[in-house]
Formats: structure tokens, sequence, C-alpha cells
């Protein structure tokens, strides 16, 4: 799967925009700690943007910016051969039809290295009055894994934003049990209750997510 066949996957901005507030939410609750969360996002990021961010912990990587032009995505898949320090700059394509609208967000400093060179392997776009997501024109390599940019890794909880889906990872990457109505109820959503959270994770208290529900922008009510 590539990022072409993501983009085919990918629902409407807002509903993205929702499945990624849910998964930070869950993985707050399941990992409170905070050290080795995968998956975050920040309602406050600029006075008219937010941000979703995924960091895998071995290198890989992407970012939503939610804007009021639409969302944009860049994703890094470190091991990947299109990688911009395989070919010394972004591979051709990736970039290069990114309209103007986003074109501060390849610039973005955060999403670029200290020389100032685009980190990505993978790139989509949706204008507000786009109908679907888009990508530029690409021509891959060939990869045995047929992952050629990462974009299986990458995106699976945003192509398959099933609470299966969700509940498949938390059992590789966190090593715990989720109770399937309690995802679904995250996942949807609707504003946490005692008895959900207790649900997900029975040592933490709703009271305890203030700052996490703040930070994300999760609906209170």
């Amino acid at each position: 799967m590539s990022v072409q066949d993501v983009a085919r996957k990918l629902p409407a901005v807002d509903l993205l925009r929702d499945h990624c507030r849910s998964l930070a939410v869950l993985e707050a609750i399941l990992s409170p700690e905070g050290a080795d969360r995968h998956h975050s996002f920040d309602a406050h990021w600029s006075e008219s943007e937010e941000t979703a961010s995924m960091r895998d912990g071995s290198g890989d990587e992407y970012d939503i910016v939610f804007s009021p032009a639409g969302a944009w995505i860049r994703g890094f898949a470190h091991e990947s051969p299109m990688s911009p320090y395989v070919q010394d700059g972004p591979w051709p394509g990736v970039l290069d039809d990114v309209p103007e609208v986003f074109r501060s967000c390849v610039e973005e400093p955060a999403f670029t290295d200290e020389d100032g060179m685009p980190v990505a392997t993978a790139c989509l776009w949706r204008g507000t009055a786009d109908d679907a997501w888009s990508t530029g024109t690409i021509d891959f390599p060939d990869h045995p894994a047929d992952d050629p940019d990462g974009a299986t890794h990458l995106f699976r909880l945003l192509a398959d934003r099933s609470p299966q889906a969700f509940r498949r990872w938390a059992e590789d990457h966190i090593e715990v049990r989720v109770d399937p109505e309690a995802v679904r109820h995250v996942l949807a959503s609707r504003p946490l209750t005692s008895a959900v959270v207790a649900a997900l994770n029975p040592e933490l208290a709703l009271p305890g997510l203030a700052k996490i529900v703040e930070q994300t922008g999760y609906p209170r009510r």
C-alpha cells in the first residue's frame, strides 16, 4: 500500500481530525505516564492550526496540520528507499505538487531537518473545497515489501479506523488488552465517563485526564 492507496481510504478532514484526537486520548488513558506514547494531538498548535502527530520510537513518524485551508499530512519512514537522506533530497513527486496554500507546511521548521530539508517520504493534502485527498505524481521504486514510502506502516490506524484495528495495535505496542466497547466510545468522540476510563485503565480516574482533554480539545459534553 502506497500513499496513493491511503488517500483513497482517508475520510473527510473533520472526521480525520476527530479520529486523531481520539487516538491521542485513548493512548493517554492506556499510558498515562506519557513517555512512550505514539500519538498526540495539539489543539493549540497555533492561533488557527491544530496538529496530530505519531512517533513510533524507532524513527518513523507523521504529522497532520489541520488549518482553515484544510489538512496537510507528511509521513517519514526512516528505512524507506524514498528517504530524503538516501536521495539527498525529497523523492521526486512527493512534495512537488503540494498546493501553494500548504507550502508553509512543507517549509515548517518542525517538519524539516537542521539544514531546512523537508523530512518526508509521503505527503497528502485536502483543501476545504476538495472532495478527495491528493498526493503527488510519483514514480515509486521497486520494493520487496510493496510499501516503498512506508505508508502501510505509518498510516494504518488512519486508513483502518475501526475499534478492532486499535485493539490489535494496543495489544502489539502497549501489550494490554482493551475493552472493545470503551474503545468504540472514545473513537466515536463521545464525552468521557468514569466508567469508560475505568474500563480502559482501572488505575486512572477521570479527573486525571483534564490536561489531555484540554490539550486535545476532546469533547467534554
